[in-house]
């Protein structure tokens, strides 16, 4: 069988062979396991411009090459249309040749395949929608005429679509799945943490103001100033750390609230393991994995309603949902770090829940889904 994959997401040349970003090297490990050849239809960077790459580690036919481009401008709308013509007969080809078609959404090639699939009705598909498939939520009009077309049965045949969550509306060719990050093999007994002593927060994620780190920041202070002993540790980096780092000085926290930057797995993991919340006041997400990550390892999430994170935190039974009022959201993480009962029961709830979807069920249903189509 052979798998067509048709994604934004670049390969790099690379004297030692293809590389892309690290986190779809892995998923797509998994997808090329079961399939006896892969190809790439995507476009083609000479470097990495920064990005955490890593080698592909299997076996892939030459990538069908594809010119990127974006219509977020008059000129790039020009430039558009001159390689909409081009870029989409080599998606045509590409998808003739193969026996699965695997789309990656959303995207700008993405939303191109979807126009293209459907001149293949036949075809067995897959696509793997990994954005916020929320209908309610405000979404650029490329992702929700991707989602559109998605969902239409009428339009996209033989196909599943994989989305975060389970929504209202969805036609039978949503299945609604997940990302994971660990194995069987990483789950071990982990002790619970009481909110007592220091109360351990924790961001992990792009200091953007669409994660809205100041926003945990900000909720620190509040306990800070309300009598708690609190320490946040914040993991990641962005444009943000320099809002953040002002704010830390000017409101002398920095013996309570420390920027650690970009750091490997393994601390962030360790980080997981101490501390009693995270922290994500994202402003959007698809599958948040910091949050399913952190309640893999009884770590309480704290988390705003967008995405699948109401179902994730079962509407606060495993977590709490920001309200994204300071005088509202202090008033509920006061209320679970004081009564230990409470926040003992979301921790217990939130690590047997994430702890079903480990890598092993991950591959399985990959497996099924690629030989069971």
């Amino acid at each position: 069988m052979k798998l067509l994959v048709i994604s934004s997401a670049s390969f790099i040349r690379s004297d030692s062979g293809w590389q892309a970003y690290t986190p779809y090297v892995n998923e797509m490990e998994i997808w090329q396991r079961y399939s006896d050849e892969i190809q790439f239809c995507c476009p083609i960077w000479e470097s990495d411009r920064g990005l955490f790459v890593r080698k592909v580690p299997f076996v892939m036919n030459e990538p069908v090459v594809l010119e990127e481009f974006n219509i977020k401008s008059v000129s790039a709308i020009l430039r558009t249309v001159l390689i909409l013509i081009p870029n989409s007969v080599r998606i045509f080809k590409a998808i003739r040749t193969a026996d699965h078609i695997h789309l990656r959404c959303p995207g700008n090639v993405g939303l191109l395949a979807c126009f293209v699939q459907i001149l293949f009705p036949n075809k067995i598909k897959t696509a793997k929608y990994a954005g916020n498939w929320d209908p309610k939520s405000k979404q650029p009009w490329s992702y929700r005429l991707q989602k559109w077309i998605l969902n239409n049965t009428r339009l996209t045949k033989n196909i599943k679509v994989l989305v975060y969550g389970e929504w209202e509306g969805a036609s039978a060719n949503i299945k609604p799945f997940f990302t994971a990050t660990y194995t069987e093999k990483d789950k071990k007994e982990t002790p619970l943490r009481i909110p007592e002593g220091t109360i351990k927060l924790l961001f992990v994620g792009t200091l953007s103001k669409g994660k809205q780190p100041l926003y945990a920041v900000k909720l620190a202070h509040k306990l800070l100033e309300s009598g708690y002993n609190v320490r946040l540790d914040l993991y990641g980096e962005g444009a943000e750390r320099e809002n953040l780092t002002a704010y830390i000085q000017e409101n002398k926290l920095q013996q309570n609230i420390e920027l650690h930057g970009n750091q490997k797995a393994e601390m962030i993991e360790k980080a997981y393991q101490e501390s009693h919340f995270l922290i994500l006041p994202s402003q959007s997400e698809g599958w948040p994995k910091v949050v399913a990550e952190a309640m893999f390892w009884g770590c309480v999430p704290v988390a705003t309603k967008v995405s699948c994170v109401p179902t994730m935190l079962a509407n606060s039974e495993r977590g709490i949902l920001l309200t994204m009022s300071e005088k509202e959201d202090i008033k509920l993480l006061k209320q679970c770090i004081d009564h230990h009962h409470d926040y003992k029961k979301k921790a217990i709830q939130a690590m047997e829940w994430s702890q079903q979807f480990t890598l092993d069920y991950f591959e399985n249903e990959i497996q099924k889904i690629l030989t069971n189509h």
